[in-house]
């Protein structure tokens, strides 16, 4: 866990234009980070609970380039917003993703992970990983990352090859073309106030992996 902090605050502070922490190594720092948080005892619900989700949030917005999600899972239709409705957007989507990606974290079991390669390729690389249930089954995930200044930050996530970001952009196209991209918009705040009014409970995902659990 000291060395995964190490690495976690070295991705912080940033540098120079080479990433000095390899893209295997961001995922699995992150990772453990995570569920550090989870596993505190000082941070269990109710008390905590608010607190906890705040401090997973911080973690993900290192590792999560919402952005590039954001302009992915849009495709054609994010070149037809103006520079505000892009920005709603991205902080939209980031409070749904962030709200889901935290639901699923609080209904951690002790699943493991294991890290089983990395592949860079110039400004992009994919780590791949999978999960192991209570169970003994296991599903594969995929991480799929962009090199950002001198950080390696995540732009999609494929569980058992469905790729979350193309699973969005494919909802998001039938929404946009059978109604409107305000309708759209609707639907996602719709959900968000929803899973927040639930404390955070089930919100719509492919990535409903269990949580993981590093080795």
């Amino acid at each position: 866990m000291q060395k995964a902090l190490a690495m976690w605050l070295l991705l912080a502070a940033g540098g120079g234009a080479q990433p000095e922490v390899s893209p295997i190594q961001v995922v699995q720092a992150a990772t453990e980070q995570v569920l550090q948080v989870v596993q505190d005892g000082q941070l269990a619900a109710p008390v905590g609970q608010d607190q906890r989700r705040v401090e997973v949030q911080r973690i993900a917005d290192r590792l999560f380039d919402f952005q590039e999600m954001s302009r992915r899972a849009l495709a054609l239709h994010w070149r037809e917003r103006t520079p505000q409705e892009q920005a709603e957007f991205v902080a939209v989507f980031k409070q749904l993703l962030g709200r889901a990606y935290i639901g699923r974290l609080e209904n951690y079991t002790g699943e493991q992970v294991v890290y089983l390669s990395e592949h860079v390729d110039g400004e992009f690389a994919t780590v791949r990983s999978k999960i192991v249930t209570g169970r003994g089954s296991e599903i594969p995930v995929d991480y799929r990352l962009r090199q950002v200044g001198a950080r390696w930050v995540v732009y999609d996530v494929a569980v058992s090859g469905v790729s979350f970001v193309a699973n969005y952009r494919g909802q998001f196209d039938r929404i946009i073309r059978s109604s409107s991209y305000q309708a759209l918009i609707r639907d996602l705040k719709s959900k968000y106030a929803g899973a927040t009014s639930r404390a955070a409970g089930p919100v719509a995902t492919p990535a409903s992996a269990p949580a993981p659990k590093n080795p």
